[in-house]
């Protein structure tokens, strides 16, 4: 006999008589066709063909969006309303507005006292009279399971999102509905509830409860099932129930349902956009020679696509209902600390190579130069330019050719940089960076996760350096040898003048034992310095962390949570810093050095031969080939699908204006720069409103919307600018110890929504314990795991060359990085299948 399965809500804790206070859980149970049949015989046959499926079938349109459906009680597809087309869907939201029946912010957490709340609410408002008791029953149905009574919804609809990776229910709402007999007209009412409650699996942080109450006779277009699926439809998107959180009153509430309406009425206008596709990476057709030689096009269709919207970059969440004004201070708060501190960290890296060629307040000056550009200009505003450690490392490479060869250093570098910046601006011109199509999600996730691990391992060199000198051996203050030599003899004699005082017979025996403790001016503190610089390193990861992760938590209220999580790096940094520099004051912490001279150096090209000028090219192709590869990727996985961003991308336009800015690094003797990851998606992470749900135990966060602007950036970068005026004093008050600490914080936060990180603990977990992703549903856990391992395999040769202490040898770096591609397309594919492998590098949304 076929089976059916049916959704019901079932009590998590069933109690023998009486109806459930814990909430309810949803439950699979198998139903055989007579009792199925008996579950839909109340259903008016009429209108049941017309809206539900047997089969749930619900297409994803685009490819990058998901889709959504709605789902009945009886596990059927529901169609959602068509508001573009059905008449009623609009009448139904206008009788309602006319006797609108809103609950907001209501305290009740159980699903009974939310109900009861809300029919009562019906009969206060006048609009009907009803028996609450004769609801409740008519909206519960009593079932036995195992000999358990339970009460079970009669009748739910819930919103379910589709993606290409599966079907996810829609958690933080529910529609219930029913049939009560003595009602004479339709009645609904829709309650906000002050805090998300776990009402169970598939409804763990329930928000909404919209109630539908109809009569038992009605017409077709008017029964609850269809009066359901208007307000459904509208809750089926999650950007609108975002909106409807932060109304304070009934009006405004009322307001965002007309403005819903408004957006779901408006017919989609399906503009040709196969020319622009062309020329997205991302998107179009697959790659072909002749899109190599359509000169300037991908930087025209950048353009002609990004300009309509520039003005909205500086607009959008400054005017309007949806002011972002606190998340825009606390988001620059963090770019300029984020920034800040990797341009003192790299530019005193830069000190010591160069020696002093270029230091900390070029590197300073140049960041805001080149970030105030790239904040007005880029067609990715939300992606933040930086110099970063492989450039730092270009350029210690650079300035040991320079002494090998007898080269003026600024005239050298400046060469490399003005070469470079020719291959870039000829890679935006002739649309180079579609290439990125052959990039895929695993790649990019292999190249970031070395980015992360480079965080970390600056941060681990520089504090073994610090041991390394500090800890095994005490270090003199001075080597001027006069000055020790007359300090150690005048320590002899107060020993001498000790030990005559002292019995002959112990004289002998105390000098075998005796130690001689050198004064604090003549030798340095040892092993104190080395723990401290590690405890304020471990620090300033750990609060920084757990502040970042203080919005996961119930602690405070929502709005104090995550203004919190979004200053976690600048309130760790300031906190630690105060601790070393002051609280420990007795003891000096290493910190960066400054330098005084001009900020500006126009280099000496006449030093310079041709022949000299010749072989620059060579390293300017390099370092742009490095630059190429580092900008696209950082773009890419900054325009993630689950960021939602809508403005598009600008490729070669950003390609081509990254050159150009190098132009001008290199004339005056600044570093170059490029796209840095992973600033650019913790830039989109903290300017996101987002939701979180529960899936089988896990917790997920969906991000609702990113405000795209230009102005956080812009902010913080001026805030730099403005930092060179801070040097030394107070600037140099941070140690660099707590720079390393900012490495480790922004290593480990990058590591969130990395898939390839997700399955390498998969290899740390019981099996009980894996998520429901998509990749544990539709890939045998074998060809995961396989997968993961070469994954791993690629990542550990990147690491073996890209920190291999010659440095010559981190030249050929970006070419490695190239040779993923082909390992990705052509060798993956004949070791795993191609459909698994497609599977694991699709996004899950």
């Amino acid at each position: 006999m076929n089976s059916k399965k049916v959704l019901h809500f079932v009590p998590a804790e069933a109690p023998s008589t009486g109806r459930s206070k814990n909430g309810y859980v949803f439950q699979e149970m198998e139903l055989k066709d007579g009792q199925k049949e008996d579950l839909e015989q109340d259903l008016p046959t009429n209108i049941k063909e017309d809206i539900y499926e047997n089969d749930i079938q619900i297409s994803v349109s685009d490819a990058e969006g998901p889709g959504y459906g709605l789902l009945n009680t009886t596990r059927k597809y529901v169609k959602p309303m068509n508001f573009q087309e059905e008449v009623r869907a609009h009448r139904d939201l206008e009788s309602f507005l006319s006797q609108a029946s809103i609950l907001l912010d209501e305290k009740a957490a159980t699903l009974d006292e939310v109900l009861r709340r809300m029919i009562a609410h019906m009969v206060e408002d006048g609009h009907g009279s009803c028996n609450v008791e004769e609801v409740m029953n008519s909206l519960f149905t009593d079932a036995g399971v195992r000999d358990i009574n339970v009460h079970l919804l009669t009748e739910t609809i819930q919103g379910v999102t589709v993606t290409s990776t599966g079907i996810h229910y829609q958690q933080s709402w529910l529609c219930i509905l029913s049939n009560v007999r003595n009602l004479q007209r339709r009645q609904v009412c829709i309650t906000r509830l002050e805090r998300p409650q776990n009402w169970g699996d598939n409804c763990c942080e329930a928000r909404y409860v919209i109630l539908i109450l109809a009569p038992p006779r009605t017409k077709s277009t008017k029964t609850a099932v269809e009066l359901a699926r208007t307000f459904a439809t509208m809750f089926s998107d999650i950007a609108f129930r975002q909106k409807l959180l932060e109304t304070k009153t009934q009006e405004e509430f009322k307001q965002e349902l007309v403005s819903q309406r408004h957006q779901l009425s408006i017919v989609d206008e399906k503009m040709v956009t196969e020319e622009v596709d062309d020329s997205d990476p991302r998107r179009g057709k697959a790659l072909q020679c002749r899109h190599f030689f359509k000169a300037g096009k991908g930087v025209y269709d950048d353009l002609r696509r990004r300009l309509p919207l520039y003005p909205s970059d500086f607009t959008d969440g400054l005017t309007g209902k949806d002011r972002c004004l606190l998340k825009y201070t606390t988001t620059a708060i963090f770019l300029y600390i984020a920034i800040l501190l990797p341009a003192i960290a790299f530019g005193s890296l830069n000190d010591e190579s160069t020696r002093g060629e270029i230091d900390v307040q070029k590197t300073i000056v140049g960041q805001s130069i080149g970030g105030v550009i790239y904040s007005l200009f880029a067609g990715s505003p939300l992606v933040i330019p930086l110099t970063t450690a492989p450039l730092a490392i270009f350029i210690s490479v650079i300035r040991g050719i320079c002494d090998d060869y007898d080269l003026d250093f600024d005239a050298f570098y400046a060469c490399i940089g003005l070469w470079n910046s020719f291959f870039l601006i000829l890679g935006g011109l002739f649309n180079v960076s579609l290439m990125m199509k052959l990039f895929k999600r695993s790649t990019e996730e292999v190249i970031a996760l070395f980015i992360s691990i480079a965080f970390v391992g600056d941060a681990v060199k520089g504090t073994v350096k610090i041991f390394e000198h500090f800890y095994h051996g005490p270090t003199l203050a001075t080597t001027n040898s006069t000055v020790v030599l007359q300090q150690i003899n005048e320590i002899l004699e107060k020993i001498e003048n000790q030990t005559t005082t002292v019995p002959q017979h112990n004289t002998s025996h105390q000098a075998e034992k005796m130690l001689v403790f050198l004064s604090e001016t003549l030798v340095e503190c040892t092993r104190e310095r080395p723990i401290l610089c590690l405890l304020l390193m471990l620090g300033t990861l750990w609060l920084g962390y757990a502040l970042y992760l203080i919005k996961r938590s119930p602690y405070l209220n929502g709005k104090i949570r995550e203004v919190v999580s979004d200053c976690a790096l600048p309130i760790s940094v300031v906190i630690f810093s105060f601790i070393g520099s002051y609280l420990f004051i007795d003891i000096q912490l290493p910190v960066f050095s400054v330098h005084d001279g001009p900020i500006f150096k126009y280099p000496a090209f006449e030093k310079l031969s041709g022949l000299t000028a010749l072989s620059a090219v060579g390293l300017g192709f390099l370092l742009a080939l490095l630059i190429f590869i580092d900008q696209n990727i950082v773009i890419s996985l900054t325009h993630v699908p689950e960021h939602k961003l809508l403005k598009g991308t600008a490729f070669h336009w950003d390609l081509m204006l990254t050159g150009f800015i190098n132009i001008l690094m290199s004339c005056l003797g600044l570093p170059w720069m490029h796209a840095a990851f992973p600033h650019s998606s913790l830039h989109a992470r903290q300017l996101a409103k987002v939701e979180q749900h529960v899936e089988n135990g896990h917790l997920y966060t969906t991000i609702v919307s990113v405000k795209e602007t230009r102005l956080t950036s812009l902010a913080a970068n001026i805030l730099i600018g403005l930092s060179a005026f801070m040097l030394p004093i107070p600037l140099q008050w941070i140690p660099k110890p707590v720079l390393y600490g900012l490495f480790l914080y922004i290593a480990a936060t990058s590591l969130d929504g990395n898939q390839m990180v997700d399955r390498m603990t998969l290899l740390l977990k019981e099996q009980t314990s894996y998520p429901p992703t998509h990749y544990i549903r539709r890939v045998p856990q074998r060809k995961v795991h396989y997968f993961t391992a070469l994954q791993m395999i690629q990542l550990i040769i990147l690491c073996a060359f890209g920190m291999y202490p010659l440095p010559y040898m981190k030249m050929v770096f970006p070419l490695l990085m190239i040779l993923l591609v082909p390992i990705r397309t052509n060798l993956l594919p004949r070791m795993i299948d191609a459909k698994y492998l497609d599977i694991m590098d699709s996004q899950y949304m």
